[in-house]
């Protein structure tokens, strides 16, 4: 399979949404549950995207103060347009140099990121400075080496009619020895881990493949094939998920998360 260090554009917050925010909410909620935070707290949302796991965290974790950052201007403006996330303050800024003063949060959560962050472990120290002694620093990511990624189909699909599949920088940290690792080398105490299992149906083939079509990984992949090679292509992936002809595909994705208490300084 044919990988590439290209980098994956997020330019379109509506189009994400569809391709990954429904996942990140799907897992995200199994993760907000798990990490079980007190209500009232300064949380930080780190790498927040469109907004998906934010909205999760101004639903039911009764924020006092919420800040979300991306280096995403498009899918930052896309979060500022949800109607619950008003009172939030957004910021464009890098996962690993936070623009924050130290022991500013209660929790700094990373949703589906630590992958895409060329330096994980600059940005889980990042993540320690800026939480107080107590406070949780959590995240979760994609099972990307061991097949957990929701599009793992597609991506095989790609590979086998020899297109190059944009990756993140990092898909070894999404392992959950490598995310303990990580954890336990930035000091961290209390360190719990756990596999996140979620599915999620769509309608029919032209559902799904209308949501791939607006993903930022597939849809750079697609956009530059030709006419042909794309209809190879989407005949070879209906041939893959839809056997029988017709009907819903159900698909599953499996996520690693961990959590950890920032010690006393």
């Amino acid at each position: 399979m044919a990988m590439t260090s290209e980098p994956i554009h997020f330019s379109d917050g509506a189009s994400y949404d569809r391709f990954m925010g429904v996942w990140s909410r799907l897992a995200g909620q199994e993760f907000l549950d798990w990490i079980a935070p007190d209500h009232g707290q300064r949380w930080l949302d780190v790498g927040c995207g469109n907004g998906a796991f934010t909205q999760l965290i101004a639903e039911q974790s009764d924020p006092v103060a919420l800040v979300g950052i991306d280096p995403s201007d498009a899918q930052l403006a896309y979060a500022q347009k949800h109607p619950l996330l008003q009172s939030v303050e957004f910021v464009n800024a890098d996962a690993m140099a936070l623009p924050f003063a130290a022991a500013a949060f209660d929790l700094a959560v990373m949703p589906l990121v630590i992958f895409f962050v060329p330096e994980p472990a600059q940005a889980v120290a990042e993540m320690v400075r800026v939480v107080a002694p107590g406070g949780t620093v959590a995240a979760y990511a994609w099972d990307l080496e061991g097949g957990g990624f929701p599009y793992q189909s597609v991506n095989d699909t790609l590979g086998a009619v020899g297109r190059a599949i944009p990756m993140p920088p990092s898909p070894e940290s999404s392992r959950l020895e490598a995310l303990r690792e990580l954890w336990v080398t930035a000091g961290l105490g209390d360190i719990h881990t756990r596999v996140i299992t979620v599915e999620r149906t769509y309608g029919d083939f032209d559902d799904f493949w209308t949501t791939v079509r607006g993903g930022p990984s597939a849809g750079q992949a697609l956009a530059v094939m030709g006419e042909q090679d794309v209809s190879r292509f989407r005949e070879l992936l209906r041939a893959r998920l839809q056997p029988a002809g017709s009907g819903s595909i159900t698909l599953a994705g499996r996520a690693h998360a961990i959590r950890g208490t920032v010690r006393g300084r």
